[in-house]
């Protein structure tokens, strides 16, 4: 990994933006052994408004915790692609929530973009709120930042008693989609 990586997360609020950067950077930090910071931001109303949270992980201790050209975005909104998209540094990767934001803006050069269905398969799942989960899966399984038994603590010890079987399938189904999304861009380029 290069000194930082800096990864911001936007949504509406009662997405669970912020959960989702928290359990990025809980398991960088808490279970990877690497450094992470998280800075969150709400709108004016907690649900239904903007949110983002802003994670940086690297292998150094982090000077500045802010992120303002970010290496990932993890998108949940049309608005939140809008207003980060055009921030995201060139060879930067956007996650996105692909049946919520049918057109992303356009990108910087050299970054790509990968698309999961992340409310649809949360409401698979039985739980649309899961969709946040689904998308740290998925974060983890596109970029192979954090080892997969680190997010499955972070996710384990940060969300509410009793769901944790519900988290950790949602956890696993963003993952496999992300590693399947991967392996089949590989072999497309290959």
């Amino acid at each position: 990994m290069k000194n930082n990586t800096e990864i911001r997360v936007g949504g509406l609020g009662g997405q669970g933006v912020i959960l989702c950067g928290m359990i990025i950077g809980k398991a960088a930090s808490i279970y990877d052994g690497k450094h992470a910071t998280l800075i969150q931001a709400f709108g004016p109303e907690a649900r239904g408004s903007a949110c983002s949270a802003q994670v940086t992980i690297s292998d150094r201790i982090i000077g500045y915790p802010y992120v303002k050209n970010p290496d990932i975005l993890v998108i949940m909104s049309p608005d939140a692609a809008t207003q980060f998209v055009p921030q995201l540094k060139p060879d930067g990767l956007v996650l996105y929530e692909s049946e919520l934001i049918p057109n992303l803006p356009t990108l910087p050069r050299g970054a790509r973009a990968l698309g999961i269905p992340a409310t649809r398969f949360a409401e698979e799942l039985g739980r649309r709120l899961v969709l946040n989960i689904v998308m740290a899966g998925f974060f983890a399984g596109v970029t192979g930042l954090l080892s997969w038994s680190a997010v499955e603590n972070a996710v384990r010890s940060s969300v509410p008693k009793g769901t944790e079987d519900l988290n950790l399938r949602a956890l696993r189904k963003g993952h496999e989609f992300g590693q399947a999304l991967v392996r089949q861009k590989s072999e497309a380029a290959a």
